[in-house]
Order: C-alpha cells, then structure tokens, then sequence
C-alpha cells in the first residue's frame, strides 16, 4: 500500500498537515467550509474562487481563510 506524503502548511496562524499535491477545494470541504460565506488568501493574495479546484498547495504555503460575518 503506498503512504500519502504529507505537506506542511500553515492555516491561519497554525501548522497542519495535508496531502500532497491537495487543491484549495480540496481543503475548504474537508473543513466544511462554505465557499461563499469566506475569503482565501495564499501567500498573502487573494484568490479568485472560480480558480480554487486548479490550485494546488505547496509545502509552507501560508493559508488564510477569513469568514464574512454580517451585522450592523
């Protein structure tokens, strides 16, 4: 049976292990995260959310997921 790499990244401000060759998609729905209600910033930019299923994470990547929060 072949083992799964594991990369290191950094998701927002703590160290967490993943697969390799993992796709932001990828990592949003495996935390349940729902797309539209968060903004996702790698390595200090902001993606574009159409592109997020062709992004792969590499090792020490620097992930930010920020969720909106409504009020007033």
């Amino acid at each position: 049976m072949k083992k799964i790499k594991k990369i290191k990244i950094k998701l927002n401000g703590k160290i967490k292990l993943i697969p390799e060759n993992s796709k932001i998609l990828t990592l949003l729905n495996d935390l349940n995260i729902p797309i539209k209600k968060v903004a996702i910033e790698l390595n200090q930019e902001i993606l574009d959310k159409k592109k997020l299923n062709k992004i792969k994470i590499k090792n020490k990547d620097r992930i930010e997921i920020v969720h909106f929060i409504g009020g007033g």
